[in-house]
């Protein structure tokens, strides 16, 4: 494989003589694996070179030791690079250098750990006085791992809170502590977010009361924000801005072309992100031109029909834009390691494109071109369950809000007088 990079007999050789011969080679062949550049592996080569004659001179002998000698290998980099120049940001220049050690490392070294990667074992919020509490969510509550991680989130809060006072046993809350609590951490929230903290902490006390781990239901002491129905507007856009923003789209390069791909798929079917995210090659049917969208949020599948300049912008990114993988997965990263875009990739590149176009719009991202797509059919005049069915809503009700008002009317008001309009 290293015949592929280094033209020159003489670079072979010298990699193959050194102690550390047998991890590059496993490391180089990895990153062919993952389709990472020529250039970039060509780069990499020399600084696992160096390390190990660093190592070397160092009296290591073992891999196991290896890791010992990350930092002060850096620092000797560091230290060297700013002799020979300087145009190089510090910062930069030791991720150039720690990178590749640490994947290798990462290789030969089961156990190892690189600098700032998160524990492979998550310590639950309280699970020494209430261990049974996550089970409990998920297995007699059947609840999803996107609601546990939010429980997570406001019980760690929770436990940072009590930390603070010094107390240290549940057993020992209070009413007035338990009121402080909200009063200190609400400030700042949103309604939905301050109803969802409520209810988190309504679950925990009731959970610790049936355990007995603390004598009184605390849960009646918490007071919720009432989230009246209908009482928000959908952050939807216009139709124009729709175009201004797939316009902002480069699809002269593979991110455009793999980027206006999901937009359209956004905005024309109103699917949500972890929607076009879990999207695979089978779920196209190019010979009944239908989308297939399985295990939506509701708990069924959706076929849609496969508009026409849908399909030729995936057709357009499958030719070449899309990673020639194995992986059955419809959207990849651009760069290596090759892996599937993640619901917060998609989130994130929509918002970047909304920005990109100048649309101002509370919270953007791809839940805004799902909305936008519910208003448009709203103002054809579609039945509100055909819409419900058409996106994926649960529940009628959650169509119902994009009845209540007309958004281009009021957009109207609020740029004129209005009186046109009355």
């Amino acid at each position: 494989m290293l015949e592929q990079y280094f033209s020159t007999p003489q670079t072979i050789d010298n990699i193959r003589a050194c102690w550390l011969s047998q991890p590059i080679e496993l490391y180089v062949n990895t990153l062919v694996q993952q389709r990472y550049s020529a250039s970039s592996i060509i780069s990499r080569v020399p600084v696992l070179m160096r390390f190990a004659d660093f190592s070397w001179t160092n009296g290591v002998r073992e891999f196991t030791n290896l890791p010992t000698l990350v930092e002060p290998y850096v620092t000797h980099c560091v230290e060297k690079h700013k002799l020979e120049r300087k145009s190089t940001r510090e910062r930069d220049y030791r991720n150039e250098v720690r990178g590749p050690v640490e994947q290798m490392l990462s290789l030969v070294l089961p156990d190892f750990v690189a600098r700032g990667r998160p524990a492979s074992i998550v310590i639950e919020p309280f699970s020494t006085q209430a261990p049974g509490f996550f089970p409990y969510l998920e297995n007699e509550r059947g609840l999803s791992v996107s609601t546990m991680r939010q429980y997570r989130h406001w019980l760690r809060r929770f436990q940072e809170y009590l930390c603070k006072l010094n107390l240290q046993r549940l057993c020992d809350l209070s009413p007035a502590v338990i009121s402080a609590l909200i009063t200190s951490t609400t400030p700042g929230l949103s309604k939905s977010s301050i109803s969802g903290f409520c209810s988190t902490m309504c679950v925990f006390l009731r959970y610790l009361h049936r355990e007995g781990i603390i004598s009184r239901d605390l849960s009646s002491t918490i007071d919720a924000p009432q989230k009246r129905r209908l009482s928000s507007i959908p952050r939807s856009i216009t139709w124009d801005e729709v175009r201004l923003m797939l316009e902002s789209v480069d699809r002269r390069t593979i991110v455009g072309i793999r980027d206006y791909a999901i937009l359209l798929l956004l905005v024309t079917y109103g699917l949500r992100a972890r929607e076009v995210a879990s999207l695979s090659l089978e779920h196209i049917d190019w010979e009944r031109e239908r989308l297939l969208i399985p295990e939506r949020k509701a708990g069924h599948c959706t076929a849609y029909p496969l508009s026409s300049v849908v399909g030729e912008a995936i057709v357009e990114y499958l030719e070449k834009g899309r990673p020639k993988l194995e992986e059955r997965s419809v959207f990849f990263r651009t760069i290596a390691p090759y892996k599937p875009l993640t619901h917060i990739s998609v989130g994130t590149r929509t918002s970047f494109y909304l920005k990109k176009a100048g649309i101002k719009v509370y919270r953007p991202g791809s839940h805004t071109l799902r909305h936008t797509c519910v208003q448009r059919l709203i103002d054809a005049e579609f039945p509100l369950a055909t819409i419900g069915q058409f996106v994926g809503h649960r529940s009628p009700q959650s169509t119902e809000v994009y009845s209540k008002v007309d958004i281009e009317t009021l957009r109207k008001v609020a740029l004129g007088d209005g009186e046109a309009l009355l």
